[in-house]
């Protein structure tokens, strides 16, 4: 089963940062999971909600804010004081630490809730420039960006986000063509997803932090968990069934 660090290894580290990131490299596991917003100066920074204000020490909207004046606030002291100083993290920077590794990168859009024009299009540039195509799944909530990333990059993993399930995925995919499927733990036992699962279509979960989870997922056939403990997970999938 494959195994994604949520947000890097977001259980030990503070999430979307470098640190969380550059703990994961070093885990044998397929890859990481990661959020991207625009700022307002149009930089992609790697950030889950569209406001600083759970993850720093600073408040507003990302989009309201440059790089630099993002840069100014500390993302690591509200998870622990030894992670003082560390800063919101470029796409670019992220994508620089795997270029080298074995690692899948899962990037979601976030434009579920803000409009970003262009987001795709910027992705899928850094994603180019770092030679990634091959190693990075595209994902979202916003079911039209991941149409047009398919249409610009048809080659690229592509995977709509789902919270729960809906009643006819096959009808569904052929609105939003896509290669895999991303949903909740809640969504899985649901029969359109078990169907996909049956047709062969990669399907992998969020997010799994617990071994009873882990064990109904292997049962029915996902191919792969995001997850905020990455090393315990992949522990315990070591374990025979």
């Amino acid at each position: 089963m494959q195994i994604f660090a949520h947000r890097g290894y977001s259980s030990k580290y503070p999430e979307n940062t470098l640190a969380a990131f550059q703990a994961a490299a070093k885990l044998d596991i397929t890859g990481v999971e990661l959020d991207v917003h625009l700022t307002k100066d149009r930089e992609l920074v790697v950030i889950h909600d569209e406001k600083i204000n759970r993850t720093s020490n600073g408040k507003g909207f990302v989009k309201d804010m440059t790089l630099k004046e993002l840069r100014k606030f500390d993302f690591g002291s509200w998870f622990h004081k030894n992670f003082r100083g560390e800063k919101i993290p470029t796409l670019a920077e992220v994508l620089d630490l795997f270029k080298d590794t074995h690692h899948k990168i899962n990037i979601e859009l976030k434009s579920d809730k803000l409009i970003y024009p262009g987001l795709e299009e910027m992705v899928l540039k850094e994603v180019e420039n770092f030679r990634l195509k091959d190693r990075v799944i595209i994902s979202s909530f916003d079911h039209e960006a991941v149409k047009r990333m398919v249409g610009l990059a048809p080659d690229i993993e592509s995977a709509p986000l789902f919270s729960y399930s809906i009643l006819n995925m096959k009808w569904y995919r052929t609105l939003f063509p896509a290669k895999a499927l991303h949903v909740a733990y809640r969504a899985v036992a649901r029969r359109p997803v078990l169907e996909a699962i049956k047709a062969g279509i990669p399907v992998r979960v969020y997010t799994i932090n617990n071994k009873e989870q882990v064990e109904v997922l292997r049962h029915l056939g996902v191919e792969g968990i995001f997850t905020d403990c990455p090393e315990e997970m992949n522990e315990m999938l070591k374990q025979p069934k």
